[in-house]
């Protein structure tokens, strides 16, 4: 027990529930970080492993992680090596590991553990400090460096640290890489292993936010002086909520400093003000506030997350999500800007870019849920090149740019199609539905008993796929819909004649059916989702 706590969670639990006068409790956690050599199972998720801080994100857990990934380096296996994008462990010791942190509770702490590890067993390190996620994705290849360790849970709760891996092109990791380390980092947890602290010989810091700035100069895919000029020429207000995070001080630095943009929760916040750091809705009134009051010609307001991979877009007039954010990025970027090769996005995402690249004769590649798997599309060697990859939560990067999805790119974007366009964000989108067709789309889903969990979940819902073949009819609300495709890349999705579409698929994290859903009209999506979830029920045998 720690200062009568029984344990780090109910610490937590204390914590979150009264930001401000539990404040003080997070040296307690400090304590419970420290001292808890209790294992966990690690798990690299879609975006790194997570966990919360002094219950199963601990310094012993962390050392074991690290030592986990010198290992692999050790062993060198072929498969994983050619996966990082290196020739061996000599490679990597020259090249080196940058190592960074979000503005969790405790980031350089653990960064400092992690860089001390990794120069013990002499392979070269940088300390990026408190960075971006995007800024980790360019300095990879700005450095040639091997590999990068990024001390982040991106958008998850203030009480959760995280853990997120970057080989040498800058995108996530592989299954050829997370695999390797979680079988390592579990091993090594089932023989209950107390790792010492590794203290650092010297630290060398190195500056992202420079490298990022030189990477998007190289690149070209952004033109940061047409940003620029427009900011100091226009009658424009942008509003960017930081919400406490990485990506402060970022934007001011990329286009300077200039009093038309206005930055919100940009001091130190370890709990975030007792929010969730997510880019919602519901966090974006503050912003959306300032646009509406500010009565000028030109008005963007954007959201992020805490580490800068995720975004949201609003002007005055509407909270634009990123379903429709990333159609409009492929438009911009080849009618405006005349990029030629793949619409690439994850198969949840609005069918609004199938209808431009249709008429743009533009080939559309959907993905599996998750940024990693847009990798074939991003590599500037590959054949096949993404103008934009998006997923709808909130992720997007673009042509000849990062691996890493990227909230900065997002805000980049975004002020440069204003400055093109003459016309602020739901005016351009406007226009373009007028074009291509309006659609809705939207996500919900049901818990299910976790009997369901696992395979048993993901075989019963299979049974969707085979009963509703392509040409197949289904009643939704009165009207008769054609299914004209059915897509199986993850879950099923079912496309019907008139463009609207579902898709039903498993949570990979928790007993949990998620539905994906876009209709023709605003009104229409209740009927959808009821169909989506008649579906579901019938293949797990509920009623």
């Amino acid at each position: 027990m720690t200062y009568g706590f029984e344990s780090a969670a109910a610490c937590w639990k204390a914590i979150l529930s009264d930001v401000s006068a539990n404040r003080g409790l997070l040296s307690t956690i400090e304590k419970f970080a420290r001292e808890n050599t209790a294992p966990t199972e690690v798990v690299f998720g879609t975006s790194g492993w997570r966990g919360e801080i002094g219950t199963d994100y601990t310094f012993n857990n962390v050392r074991i992680v690290a030592s986990a990934i010198i290992r692999m380096f050790r062993e060198s296996d072929p498969a994983v090596m050619e996966a990082m994008g290196v020739s061996g462990f000599e490679d990597i010791k020259k090249r080196g590991v940058i190592v960074g942190h979000d503005n969790r509770f405790l980031g350089p702490d653990y960064a400092r553990e992690v860089i001390g590890m990794l120069q013990r067993d002499g392979i070269k390190t940088w300390y990026a400090g408190e960075a971006a996620t995007p800024e980790f994705s360019a300095g990879i290849e700005m450095l040639n460096a091997a590999c990068s360790i990024n001390l982040t849970p991106s958008h998850n709760p203030a009480n959760y640290g995280g853990f997120k891996f970057n080989p040498s092109d800058g995108g996530p990791a592989g299954p050829e890489i997370t695999t390797k380390i979680e079988e390592i980092a579990n091993r090594m947890m089932s023989e209950s292993r107390v790792l010492g602290t590794a203290e650092p010989d010297h630290v060398e810091k190195i500056d992202l936010t420079d490298l990022y700035m030189k990477y998007i100069a190289e690149r070209k895919t952004l033109d940061i002086q047409k940003i620029q000029e427009f900011v100091e020429r226009e009658d424009c207000i942008i509003c960017i909520d930081n919400v406490h995070g990485a990506t402060r001080g970022r934007i001011e630095r990329i286009i300077g400093k200039n009093h038309k943009i206005q930055y919100l929760r940009t001091e130190d916040d370890y709990l975030f003000g007792g929010v969730a750091p997510e880019p919602s809705d519901s966090n974006m009134k503050g912003l959306r506030k300032i646009l509406k009051e500010g009565n000028a010609s030109f008005n963007l307001g954007v959201i992020l997350d805490p580490d800068g991979d995720r975004i949201r877009h609003a002007d005055d007039r509407m909270i634009i999500p990123m379903n429709y954010f990333g159609a409009m990025a492929l438009h911009f970027l080849h009618v405006y800007k005349g990029i030629s090769g793949v619409a690439a996005k994850s198969v949840g995402t609005s069918n609004l870019v199938n209808a431009i690249a249709g008429k743009l004769h533009i080939p559309v590649r959907e993905t599996r849920v998750g940024f990693k798997n847009f990798r074939p599309y991003m590599l500037r060697k590959s054949q096949e090149r993404a103008i934009i990859c998006f997923e709808e939560s909130d992720g997007i990067s673009g042509f000849n740019h990062t691996l890493e999805k990227d909230a900065l790119f997002g805000i980049l974007i975004a002020i440069e199609m204003m400055a093109v366009t003459g016309k602020n964000l739901s005016g351009y989108l406007e226009d373009i539905m007028d074009e291509f067709g309006h659609y809705y789309p939207d996500r919900s889903g049901i818990e299910v008993d976790r009997s369901f969990a696992g395979d048993a979940l993901v075989n019963k819902l299979s049974s969707i796929r085979e009963k509703y073949k392509e040409g197949s009819v289904i009643n939704i609300n009165g009207n008769q819909r054609t299914v004209k495709d059915v897509i199986t890349v993850d879950g099923t999705k079912l496309v019907f004649d008139d463009g609207s579409w579902l898709m039903i698929r498993p949570s990979g994290t928790e007993p949990k059916v998620r539905f994906y859903i876009e209709a023709r009209t605003e009104e229409g999506k209740r009927a959808v989702f009821a169909t989506a979830e008649k579906m579901t029920r019938e293949a797990l045998g509920l009623h």
